[in-house]
């Protein structure tokens, strides 16, 4: 693309994450034909204005819908998200048989999951299906039903109608948001109604959420959460939340996230990447080769 103004640029950047749902910064950094740092620049700048909110790596839409894509989920909380994956995984015994929710978290456990041996997956989520379907090793069942294009994931009498021929020893929710007093939430109530019918059929249940959906109530349908399931989150999850959920019997796992993007000052919206000599920022074309932050 042909070199534009910043804010043609900014113009197009909002466009792009409100049609597409995610922009990266690479992605954006290649588009446009500037640094990396740059892109962070404008980002900070459109998030300061209201007009997009920071992801890991990139930025998404303040969409209209209440209900983000998966899409956009897919890069928010990242590391946290792994974190979460990784301590479920490991929670996996070979001949077990598992049901995984839709969702990205639970989609980040499919991926670590690429390496089980000998166990059986079965789905309501698109995420899982993909990341599992060349592994060899795994024998994956699809639920089917209706799908859901935003979550991604399965619904309806059809996915219900398949779970009451299973039984599974290990069930791995997703939730948009989680409450002490109310349980987990969800923006359908078929959902919510799933979730529920899916925890019958598990001896045991984890509810994967990072911290960013702990006292969350974004929607007003709800799947309760039970005194004898796990929620796995991070352990930038807030003490008083953790400790309401806690008194009221549910066992709640705080795994250690990796935090290594440090390239832009998250709290105030600047960017760091500026020239050491001067302290000047060379907001530069990357067909110079002159700024050195990228």
């Amino acid at each position: 693309m042909s070199a534009i103004g910043s804010k043609a640029r900014r113009d197009r950047i909002v466009h792009l994450a409100t049609t597409t749902g995610l922009a990266s910064v690479e992605e954006l950094s290649q588009l446009f034909g500037v640094t990396a740092s740059t892109i962070r620049r404008d980002l900070a700048k459109l998030t300061s204005d209201g007009q997009l909110a920071r992801t890991y790596g990139g930025a998404m839409a303040l969409a209209a819908h209440p209900e983000a894509s998966l899409r956009q989920r897919t890069g928010e909380a990242f590391e946290a998200k792994q974190a979460i994956a990784r301590w479920a995984a490991a929670e996996v015994r070979p001949g077990e048989s598992l049901l995984l929710d839709a969702g990205s978290t639970v989609g980040a456990l499919a991926h670590e999951l690429r390496t089980a041996k000998d166990v059986t997956v079965a789905t309501t989520g698109l995420t899982a299906l993909q990341e599992l379907a060349d592994v060899e090793s795994v024998h994956v069942e699809c639920l089917g039903g209706t799908l859901r294009p935003l979550s991604q994931g399965f619904v309806g009498p059809l996915t219900e109608a398949a779970l009451e021929r299973l039984t599974f020893d290990r069930l791995f929710l997703g939730t948009d948001g989680v409450s002490a007093e109310y349980g987990i939430c969800e923006a359908d109530l078929r959902q919510t109604r799933l979730k529920e019918l899916m925890a019958r059929r598990a001896e045991r249940v984890y509810v994967l959420a990072h911290a960013a959906k702990l006292g969350r109530r974004p929607f007003h349908t709800w799947t309760p959460l039970r005194p004898d399931w796990t929620l796995v989150t991070d352990d930038g999850a807030d003490p008083r939340v953790v400790e309401g959920l806690r008194a009221r019997g549910v066992t709640v796992v705080l795994t250690e996230a990796e935090h290594t993007d440090t390239d832009t000052d998250m709290g105030t919206g600047t960017d760091r990447d500026t020239d050491m000599g001067t302290g000047t920022d060379r907001d530069t074309d990357m067909g110079t080769g002159t700024d050195r932050a990228g």
